[in-house]
């Protein structure tokens, strides 16, 4: 068995799943009395985690789907020679994604807003297989309809047949789901408060970027502007999430590529507090949505904030940086310092980094080298040369120099002077700024924080801001483990449609972890989709001895080995054994 986990815990202490993985990895395969010392949970354990599943998965309509074992023993003679296995299918994942969806109330919410089409198409459940499938395995929709489908056990789950489910009805599925956006994430917002009791009091707000593969000429949201995915050469969409400390998602918004961060933000706030009220929250946010105007809206009507400000505002606080006295500790290389401000009813927090400051003179330094190199290999070559050289391409070059490496740009004092006594007619003089250097030394590692929150230490100023990680993190997923980028749709509602769904499955994703992290088991979701996606599905086919032409078909799940039995456990579910076969799939078997 192969696992692994993505973040180990740090409180010294070893965890019971760690020591289940290092006993894996050590031994080649898991001894029994190894994963019963260590993994199993006594009678009070598997109590606790029922509970815990019961609360958060309740009874879902998959349990009509499976059958039980039969209550009076039965007994038929089969041919032993002829007993074979067909219709292998993958199910562990795709049952976990379809727990999930019910557990939130997904299924429910979409049957009500999503009925069947004139053609009985279930746009409910190929919304379902949409989510789903990004979750598991993302892919385009053709992926979906050509393989992955037909190869998971969502035939069963779901009860639509692999050979009715095409690409266009998938696209089409795009299209029905993306009018009730707003009343998805209504019922995300209510759900997920119920099962983790997620607090709204402060949210975090932060944008990013996907890029889109080809023109994308008839999309008014592609457009050309800062790329955070590092393709200018590409189109972009910029995408804005909200959630909350926990990292739980409450909202999504897409804009054009080329709409800058600080026109986003009054969208986002008035958003907000449509849907659910102008409550005091506190809302924290990055440099790139603190412009003046921008915190002076939320002061109009009391909104709370924690920002921090842009490098512009840093002259205002020199002195305070400069000055050693009443710094504190906020974390082992963090310190801080509170100032408030002239008319009394804002803070501002100075914090400087240890380990940022290294960062940022390491980058400061590779900077001014390349642009130390190139001014100097320019300065030698107008020295050397024998003949007039035009004063535009050098200017030129050197304005890209300094575009290149904009960070120790304004370093330099360069002057291109015209010079008639040299061949060249030209000659480069360039020096180094002494107070670009003061305060660079002053400022490497600092940033500073702005609240109006009243009662905020400099410690509660910067903890509540460093919980932007979660919205960063929250980015991360979206691009390595749910594949949002790149976009491959070119009409406009199928974009917004293709975020949507990214949207629900980090939700999906956001609520296993939250699940794992309870059950005791780390917060890696993807280390328990890939190892239960070795369980199969499959059809035992038994031909009777008394009716040649008769067979016994039954439809079983893999049972889960031992390592596997003790996650199931650990999260307080069991693994359904028989799947019910319908009419239509002894029909498709030729049985009828």
């Amino acid at each position: 068995m192969y696992l692994r986990h993505k973040s180990r815990p740090k409180d010294g202490k070893d965890h019971v799943y760690w020591q289940l993985v290092r006993s894996v990895r050590r031994n080649g395969k898991v001894r029994q009395e190894t994963v019963a010392q260590l993994g199993e949970l006594d009678a009070a354990g598997r109590a606790k985690a029922q509970a815990l599943a019961r609360r958060i998965s309740g009874r879902g309509d998959q349990r009509d789907l499976f059958e039980e074992a039969p209550p009076v023993a039965t007994s038929v003679e089969v041919r032993l020679d002829q007993i074979r296995v067909e219709r292998d299918r993958s199910f562990g994942a795709v049952w976990w994604g379809w727990v999930l969806w019910q557990a939130l109330g997904l299924d429910r919410v979409c049957r009500e807003l999503l009925p069947r089409g004139r053609q009985g198409a279930q746009w409910a459940h190929l919304a379902a297989v949409l989510v789903i499938a990004r979750l598991c395995e993302p892919s385009s929709e053709l992926h979906i309809a050509e393989d992955w489908f037909r190869r998971t056990a969502l035939e069963d789950i779901l009860g639509i047949p692999a050979a009715t489910l095409y690409d266009e009805q998938l696209y089409r599925a795009l299209d029905k789901l993306l009018p009730h956006k707003e009343a998805l994430e209504q019922q995300l917002q209510h759900r997920l408060g119920e099962l983790f009791a997620v607090e709204y009091d402060l949210l975090l707000y932060d944008l990013t970027s996907t890029y889109f593969a080809g023109e994308a000429n008839y999309n008014p949201l592609a457009q050309r502007g800062y790329s955070r995915d590092h393709r200018p050469d590409c189109k972009q969409v910029n995408i804005a999430v909200i959630v909350t400390r926990e990292g739980i998602p409450l909202g999504h918004e897409v804009f054009a590529g080329n709409v800058s961060d600080v026109k986003t933000l009054k969208q986002i706030v008035e958003s907000v507090e449509r849907r659910y009220g102008k409550a005091r929250r506190i809302w924290v946010m990055d440099r790139g949505l603190s412009s003046q105007k921008n915190v002076a809206w939320l002061e109009q009507e009391g909104r709370l904030y924690v920002v921090a400000t842009p490098r512009s505002e840093w002259k205002r606080w020199r002195a305070q940086l400069e000055d050693q006295s009443g710094w504190q500790m906020l974390r082992d290389d963090v310190e801080g310092k509170l100032c408030v401000a002239e008319e009394g009813k804002l803070s501002f927090v100075l914090c400087r980094s240890a380990q940022r400051r290294l960062k940022e003179k390491a980058m400061h330094q590779r900077f001014a080298a390349r642009i130390d190199t190139a001014l100097t290999k320019l300065e030698r070559r107008l020295q050397r040369s024998k003949k007039p050289l035009a004063r535009a391409p050098i200017d030129r070059q050197l304005g890209r120099l300094l575009q290149r490496n904009s960070r120790a740009a304004a370093r330099y004092q360069i002057e291109l002077i015209d010079d008639a006594t040299v061949p060249a007619t030209v000659c480069l003089q360039w020096s180094i700024r002494a107070d670009w250097e003061r305060a660079a030394e002053i400022s490497e590692g600092c940033y500073v924080l702005r609240t109006n929150v009243a009662d905020f230490t400099a410690q509660q100023t910067w903890q509540t801001y460093v919980q932007l990680t979660q919205a960063e993190a929250a980015f991360r997923i979206h691009k390595s483990e749910l594949s949002i980028r790149p976009v491959w749709h070119w009409k406009e509602r199928r974009v917004r449609s293709h975020i949507l769904v990214c949207f629900l499955a980090y939700v999906l994703w956001k609520t296993l972890e939250q699940w794992q992290s309870k059950a005791g088991l780390g917060n890696s979701p993807r280390t328990l989709l890939e190892e239960f996606e070795r369980l199969r599905s499959t059809d035992v086919v038994l031909p009777l001895t008394q009716d040649p032409a008769g067979e016994l078909r039954l439809r079983c799940v893999v049972r889960p080995d031992k390592a596997q039995a003790i996650l199931l456990q650990r999260m307080g579910l069991r693994l359904p054994e028989r799947i019910r076969i319908t009419e239509d799939d002894l029909r498709r078997a030729g049985k009828m």
